[in-house]
């Protein structure tokens, strides 16, 4: 095993889209373990609903790193440190596009083999990398931790577990906020995460010692709704029989904020295709603790065998 002392932790990158920039993070490779002629494979992280880069996925791509795979951690634009006018709205349909993005840029970058290129996305993410893989057809590998596959399934699931009267006043924030677009005006924000009592889209009191343990400096605990009225229709979960690769999938039995059956689902469902892994855990109990280091394990592992260097890879290079 070759080790790469000399190359720095982390690096500044960026990549254009639609005439703006994306921000990111790239932790090389720190060893040869997985080097092939064309260069050493690499995997692509973006953070789920409403956070940024700086909110526990340091943790991730510097144990990829370790593994011998590039690690490349982005901001949507619109979040962090990225360009966007419109800043702290979720745009479903933006972010899938920012993913593409990223994904053409990185199989552009020295050193790395345009061929084993994986997807890494958590929460909201972990469904978008799900229809990114879908759509590119030729990513190496998925994983999507905590994911939401079915945003259907998400509204049902989150409608039986939130206040008529709560309810009610974000549908009030939502329509301000439609209409705030439609004018071309400053979203109306609410909370993104929050406790019981506050205005907020997501609550969790469960959650909320782990989130805090995860959000980092760059994030604001506020979002735009505008694009709340659309989710319902999102559901990468109708892409997974055209995945062109294996997926690892990481599901919270005691999540509060996502659905964890579908997950379960998903693999019955791929077979052979998918790798499934459960916790005991809260949406971000994967994040913190021992369940964080079993999930860094098990996911390095997986990155491991998918992207190592094959015939295959070499023949189509």
């Amino acid at each position: 095993m070759s080790k790469h002392n000399a190359v720095p932790v982390r690096l500044n990158v960026e990549f254009a889209v639609e005439a703006q920039t994306i921000r990111a993070w790239h932790y090389p490779a720190r060893n040869d373990d997985l080097a092939g002629p064309d260069g050493a494979p690499a995997v692509i992280l973006a953070h789920g609903f409403s956070l940024t880069k700086d909110c526990g996925l340091e943790a991730y791509a510097r144990n990829f790193s370790k593994a011998g795979v590039h690690a490349v951690v982005f901001d949507y634009r619109g979040w962090g440190e990225s360009d966007g006018e419109i800043r702290d709205v979720v745009l479903m349909r933006s972010q899938l596009a920012d993913y593409h993005a990223v994904l053409a840029g990185v199989r552009e970058m020295a050193g790395i083999d345009p061929a084993r290129v994986a997807l890494w996305g958590t929460s909201y993410s972990g469904g978008t990398v799900v229809a990114c893989a879908a759509e590119d057809g030729a990513v190496a590998a998925v994983v999507a931790q905590v994911p939401n596959l079915d945003n259907l399934a998400t509204a049902r699931f989150l409608s039986t577990r939130i206040r008529p009267l709560r309810l009610m006043r974000l549908g009030l924030r939502l329509a301000r906020d439609v209409v705030a677009g439609w004018r071309g005006k400053e979203p109306v924000y609410v909370q993104s995460m929050g406790r019981t009592g506050e205005m907020a889209a997501y609550v969790s009191d469960e959650s909320w010692d782990e989130f805090a343990q995860v959000a980092g400096p760059m994030w604001n605990n506020r979002v735009g709704l505008r694009d709340f009225v659309r989710l319902p229709m999102w559901r990468p979960v109708k892409k997974l029989n055209e995945l062109p690769c294996r997926i690892q999938l990481h599901a919270c039995v005691q999540d509060d904020l996502t659905p964890w059956r579908p997950a379960v689902k998903a693999a019955r469902q791929l077979g052979a295709q998918a790798e499934l892994h459960e916790y005991s855990a809260g949406h971000f109990g994967i994040y913190v603790g021992e369940d964080q280091a079993r999930a860094l394990t098990t996911q390095a592992a997986f990155l491991t065998r998918e992207l190592a260097i094959s015939d295959s890879t070499i023949s189509t290079s």
